[in-house]
């Protein structure tokens, strides 16, 4: 490791360095720590592989423990200089933010139910009110108190029965995603006895005292059994287990309260059972028997069934069917298959139903007047955004809530008169500190890949950026599990652009911004496709001198944590620096361990390594397998220890492995939480914001902004 680029770095950061002569005041930069080697061997399709550092998953281990904190350690020591930007960050960011703020209220029958939250406190308190905004307000929940005692809380399911008497809700203290129940009698403010373990989901029975609830298995964390419960009885009977590992279950309810739905899910297939809300003591009925890679999805409006179903529609349609009878038989369309536009949901409604479609990258929403039978979109302003269905409850609402935002304009509540055909703003985020939006241009992009596909690309800067190939740019990809990346508005964010960042997200493969098949293209034997549309987007920026490959700062997390480890071992020298965050990196060992959360059900997007063909080509893009002695971007690494989805070891391993194999003085530091905290960080705002401004300051730093 070089004397001290690190050192120089720090005193340029920390303001110490005012000319050549302090220089020799640089002091040595720290160690990093080496992990030990351990080897582990095992033999995979007939060939023995060594892993050194599969001992890290040993969580009890003191020797891991020591090893992490070392990690943290080093860290601290490298970014040390740090912190006066750092902290500076963190006071700008939070200064935008209006701290004591109010959700607009939704109606639930007679009462209003919003959540708001208190300067100084981390978390949202949630609350009603009887009639109207000037009655009394009732606490529900105050995650404050909940939190009290506790270094986490996550707020799971938020169920309110149908006569507005009682609240069941989950919560989890650990991160590790494991909530518990309780429930509570919203007249005297008690909580009841009624509570058990590992709940994903709830909903209750129309006659207000029926809980239905699913729960997952301990040690994969899989969601696979339904159980009824009568508040105030000892027992919680079991109705069903679902005994394929690839398959989730969770339950809803159809905005009518008519029906409770079961869900289970696969990647590529689903299947549905229902019972009728009003005689909870019956048992579920199946819907429509699963078939391989057959998805649909239920819901209920005057006696029809509405199935969005993707049989012989590879974005989907919609088809009604009579209640009494919803056999695929006396299906008929309602809303037919457009290639290309994916449909993503369908809300019912007594007179009206809207339809939230994604095209070209794009959200749209349409709306549907049963009574003259005609369909009419909401116009949107920009040219690049997102939108969002809003909480709409009431069944016989006339209106129907959305949310409208983009990299320019804050998150925006919008109330759409299905009579009038006008929209309304209710309440649109308050930047503090003098947001101007016609400061900052946003654009929609389109790079063309290796093989001939345009990929879209959303872009934000601020006025006056030069293409002149010098500005510095952060590029954002993610491309998994048919989960597009929105073009969000982040007040954060603010604080790149206005030092000079562009701010961009390449919309891969692997998401669903253009439809099913740009998700399919984008999994299993087509993985690749991922990560070559990245780089290709990276270099057309380059080419077109957004930035410059010096300049050029990149960032994806978990799945897209995957996709950072896969695009730097492909094109090192294409990237300046990268922020991998709770990366899934250590893709065969985790997909060859059957036990872990990410393994058996993910087989569907990724390949089962069990299989010698799948093996090889997982094999070919693997970030943990496919590290190299070579010069690597500077990297930073954050994970949690506690974290239930990527498991901390896997981020710790390629850490590890990576410290042994590069051949360069760029920093590689490894942050992980031992507190607890979850996939997402740490659950208070204040706590995740620090958490932004150290990345932040870290990934600025790097393109030599330090103020």
């Amino acid at each position: 490791m070089s004397q001290s680029r690190f050192c120089i770095i720090g005193l340029i950061m920390s303001g110490l360095m005012a000319g050549d002569g302090l220089l020799a005041q640089a002091e040595k930069a720290p160690e990093p720590p080496v992990a030990p080697k351990i080897e582990h061997r095992e033999v995979r399709h007939g060939a023995t592989v060594i892993d050194n550092y599969y001992w890290l998953r040993e969580k009890s281990n003191p020797e891991l423990i020591k090893y992490l904190e070392a990690e943290n350690a080093y860290t601290a020591a490298m970014t040390k200089g740090l912190k006066p930007f750092e902290d500076a960050l963190y006071k700008e960011m939070l200064g935008r933010i209006k701290q004591t703020d109010l959700s607009v209220p939704v109606r639930r029958g007679n009462y209003l139910y919003y959540s708001r939250t208190e300067e100084g406190k981390q978390y949202p308190i949630q609350c009603r009110k009887l009639g109207s905004v000037d009655a009394p307000e009732q606490v529900l929940l105050d995650l404050n108190e909940l939190a009290k005692g506790h270094k986490f809380v996550g707020l799971g399911a938020f169920e309110v029965s149908d006569d507005n008497n009682l609240l069941a809700y989950t919560l989890d203290y650990s991160g590790f995603r494991q909530y518990s129940l309780q429930a509570k009698d919203l007249r005297t403010g008690q909580t009841l006895p009624d509570t058990t373990e590992r709940v994903t989901s709830v909903e209750w029975a129309a006659d207000n005292q029926t809980l239905f609830l699913t729960t997952e298995d301990a040690v994969t964390k899989r969601s696979d059994k339904l159980w009824r419960h009568v508040l105030g009885s000892a027992t919680f009977e079991p109705l069903y287990d679902e005994k394929d590992e690839l398959y989730d279950i969770g339950l809803g309810k159809s905005r009518d309260k008519k029906y409770l739905f079961l869900g289970i899910h696969a990647k590529d297939t689903t299947e549905f059972r229902y019972l009728k809300a009003g005689r909870p003591r019956d048992n579920f009925a199946v819907f429509l028997p699963r078939e391989k890679k057959h998805r649909y999805y239920v819901d209920h409006r005057a006696g029809l069934f509405y199935i969005r179903t993707d049989k012989n529609a590879k974005d989907f349609q919609v088809v009604v069917a009579p209640e009494n009878d919803p056999s695929p038989g006396n299906w008929k369309p309602f809303i037919p298959h457009r290639e290309g536009v994916r449909i993503q949901g369908i809300s019912l409604f007594k007179d009206f139903a809207v339809a939230v479609e994604t095209s070209q990258a794009l959200d749209h929403i349409r709306i549907h007047n049963f009574s003259t039978g005609t369909w009419t979109a909401i116009a949107f302003p920009e040219p690049v955004y997102s939108v969002f269905s809003g909480e709409t409850p009431d069944y016989e609402s006339k209106t129907y809530r959305y949310n409208y935002q983009s990299f320019i304009t804050p998150p925006s509540v919008f109330d759409y008169d299905t009579e009038t055909g006008k929209s309304t703003l209710l309440k649109r985020q308050e930047v503090l500190g003098g947001y101007d939006p016609a400061q900052y241009v946003s654009e929609r992009l389109w790079a063309t890949a290796r093989d001939g596909v345009k990929v879209p690309l959303s872009i934000v800067y601020r006025k006056g950026l030069r293409r002149d190939g010098q500005a510095p740019l952060f590029l954002y990809g993610y491309g998994s599990y048919g989960i597009g990346t929105p073009a969000t508005f982040n007040s954060s964010r603010l604080s790149l652009l206005d030092r000079g960042m562009a701010y961009a997200i390449t919309h891969i493969r692997g998401g669903d911004e253009m439809g099913e098949r740009w998700r399919q293209d984008g999994m299993l034997m087509k993985k690749k496709n991922t990560f070559g549309d990245f780089i290709d987007s990276a270099e057309y920026l380059v080419n077109e001198k957004w930035t410059s490959k010096d300049r050029l700062v990149i960032e994806g997390g978990s799945a897209g944590g995957l996709l950072m480890g896969a695009v730097v071992n492909m094109r090192p020298d294409l990237f300046h620096a990268v922020h991998a965050a709770v990366p899934f990196v250590d893709v065969m060992n985790t997909m060859l361990d059957a036990s872990l959360p990410l393994t058996v059900g993910e087989y569907l997007e990724w390949g089962n390594p069990n299989e010698k063909e799948a093996y090889d080509y997982m094999k070919t893009y693997s970030p943990y397998d496919n590290l190299e002695k070579r010069a690597y971007p500077a990297m930073l690494v954050t994970t949690s220890f506690n974290d239930s989805q990527v498991m901390y070891w896997e981020p710790a391993k390629y850490v590890a492995r990576l410290r042994t194999l590069k051949a360069d003085s760029t920093p590689l530091l490894l942050k992980i939480k031992m507190e607890p905290a979850g996939h997402g960080g740490a659950s208070g705002r204040y706590d995740r914001l620090h958490d932004n401004a150290f990345e932040y300051a870290w990934l600025l730093s790097q393109v030599g902004i330090h103020k």
